[in-house]
């Protein structure tokens, strides 16, 4: 990895330090059009249990927390520096009981088999260290009849070429891509 690469993972990959604090504050604005297009595209309903991967400042949280009044939204990032942010702009809904955040990696999510409902990921993908293993840890941790949708904007970097095809291979039907002029979104389903 050369040294822009290594400096763009502590910005924006895995945010560490100064460049993670300024990385964080940078997607809280970037990514949050995304996400509430991509939150929308899920019919999230008030009870359903949510799960975001790569929470980041936790922009994407507040919002899935103002769609599921009485069901419930986790995250995993695993960056500390996320966690600390996303926790500063989540506290209330965390005192509540109505959000849970940790660190962790879609490789190995800390959650029993068919709990969520509904999986979102806005540009972290393409950061993930194993994206089949993510997939299938992503279908475990979802319920039958659940849906996954991974938004991409186009800063991300991410080709829409491929995404359709990864899903399907790892198990999801239903499986379509939807654009906007900044950004695009797969969804898929666990049968």
């Amino acid at each position: 990895m050369g040294a822009l690469e290594r400096v763009l993972m502590r910005t924006f990959g895995r945010p560490e330090g100064i460049l993670g604090r300024l990385g964080g504050a940078v997607m809280a604005r970037m990514n949050q059009p995304c996400a509430a297009w991509a939150i929308g595209l899920l019919e999230i309903r008030e009870n359903d249990r949510v799960l975001e991967i790569g929470f980041g400042p936790g922009a994407g949280i507040q919002l899935l927390a103002a769609a599921t009044r009485s069901g419930h939204v986790d995250g995993i990032d695993p960056s500390q520096e996320m966690l600390e942010q996303a926790t500063a702009r989540n506290g209330a809904a965390m005192a509540r009981g109505l959000v849970g955040l940790r660190i962790g990696s879609v490789e190995r999510l800390p959650f029993d088999d068919n709990t969520f409902d509904k999986v979102l990921a806005i540009n972290s993908m393409q950061v993930w260290q194993d994206s089949e293993t993510g997939l299938a840890e992503i279908r475990r941790a979802m319920k039958a009849g659940g849906t996954v949708a991974l938004g991409f904007t186009t800063y991300s970097g991410q080709e829409p070429g491929g995404l359709i095809e990864r899903l399907t291979a790892a198990g999801f039907v239903e499986a379509k891509l939807v654009e906007i002029a900044k950004a695009i979104c797969v969804l898929a389903v666990k049968p």
